[in-house]
């Protein structure tokens, strides 16, 4: 593996051998592990080196304090950031190319903390990225209402759920299905973490002004066919999206709610007219990861019915007073007994009577209780099928979920 900024790479970068070497050790194995972020962290008397890895950080160095700020400094020169400015937060961008000649992309945020800069390094890695929806973890009854849903010609697919939890990959992967010759299709993101041939990609600068609702508006005037927003934000923005739903465009956005049915009251708490809400937003998807346990040495457990029950399986999908499930060991291939994850989703189309309901502004108990009777199941019952398959392990979907969605 190679940098493509050397230490030369501008006057008074850090050419120190020792942390020059720790760096791209670092980075090397931070690819081999297919971890999403590296976080350099310094303390009072230790500094310590962590990597997320299926979600779950693990530390992995232990550098001599002596190390700090020039580790700081190599990491701020490789990102063309300013090495002298320690006072503020800073962020930047490197590439690394691997032996392969394969390039990834690195996303670096500074943090002024107590006892020095804190830097954590975003692992961009494309390649690594599952772009087919049906690999996602889909059950096959809401694959099929996503994939109805966005090749209508028209209206808003929200994706919705903490960060972290794979909404921005879903999005993509919708996209990836969609991407042909016969439609434009534009992006505006921040960061752009994918590169999709055929897709005009544009991210988000803050500095010169280039946000979200401008690019929008920018591109409603170059003939788009379908639009992604990589987050709503502010009013402004989600009066644009909706706006261009409305136009005959298909806008795929994302959103930070708990669940898909709180999503149509967060739109509306954000100001947006809920007769805009109900005749543009056409299906919402909630989602999380999940650990899944590993395929080498996953153990076979009997869970009593009762404890599945209250954890919120319906009693019909329960036959016996045990039901088989699978716990995490752990062995060379794994990591506690998980390796990898998956999705667990709350896919809701928003029908004629939901949208009755959004009309009259209902809360979200009332959307909640109208998406149940229209079989849309919850988070919580998405992980527990998964269970029940050997997927996961009931801890990791308790840990993930909370009862009733």
């Amino acid at each position: 593996m190679q940098n493509t900024l050397g230490p030369q790479s501008r006057p008074g970068a850090i050419d120190d051998a020792p942390v020059v070497h720790l760096v791209q050790q670092l980075l090397e194995q931070a690819v081999a592990l297919k971890a999403s972020d590296l976080h350099f962290e310094p303390y009072e008397k230790h500094y310590r080196v962590r990597m997320r890895v299926d979600g779950e950080l693990r530390e992995v160095a232990t550098p001599p304090m002596a190390l700090k700020d020039r580790l700081s400094s190599r990491i701020k020169v490789l990102s063309r950031l300013d090495i002298a400015e320690k006072r503020l937060p800073q962020d930047g961008r490197m590439k690394l190319k691997l032996l392969s000649g394969r390039e990834l992309d690195l996303r670096v945020s500074t943090l002024p903390t107590l006892f020095g800069e804190k830097l954590v390094i975003r692992v961009l890695d494309s390649a690594q990225a599952q772009l087919d929806l049906t690999q996602l973890g889909y059950e096959p009854e809401d694959l099929a209402r996503l994939v109805e849903a966005i090749h209508r010609p028209h209206g808003m697919v929200l994706v919705t759920g903490p960060t972290g939890s794979g909404k921005t990959q879903s999005l993509y992967a919708c996209l990836n299905l969609l991407n042909t010759a016969e439609v434009n299709i534009a992006t505006v993101e921040d960061p752009c973490e994918i590169q999709l041939q055929g897709i005009n990609q544009v991210n988000v600068q803050d500095k010169p002004g280039l946000t979200f609702a401008i690019a929008l508006r920018a591109f409603l005037r170059q003939d788009p066919d379908i639009l992604m927003v990589g987050e709503v934000r502010d009013l402004e923005t989600a009066n644009i999206a909706i706006q261009a739903a409305q136009t005959g465009h298909l806008v795929l956005s994302t959103l930070h709610t708990n669940d898909a049915p709180s999503t149509l009251v967060r739109l509306r708490n954000m100001g947006t007219a809920s007769y805009n809400i109900a005749a543009s937003v056409t299906l919402i998807t909630a989602q999380r990861l999940v650990r899944c346990l590993c395929q080498h040495c996953k153990e076979r457990v009997a869970l009593p019915s009762d404890v599945l029950l209250k954890a919120g399986l319906p009693p019909g999908c329960i036959t016996a007073d045990t039901v088989e499930a699978f716990s995490p060991v752990g062995c060379s291939h794994c990591h506690k007994g998980f390796s990898g994850r998956t999705g667990i989703f709350q896919v809701m189309p928003v029908s004629a009577d939901m949208q009755h309901l959004i009309l009259r502004e209902a809360g979200n108990l009332e959307l909640t209780q109208q998406a149940q009777r229209e079989g849309v199941g919850t988070l919580r019952l998405a992980g527990l099928r998964k269970v029940l398959k050997g997927i996961t392990s009931l801890d990791e979907v308790l840990a993930s979920t909370r009862y009733g969605a």
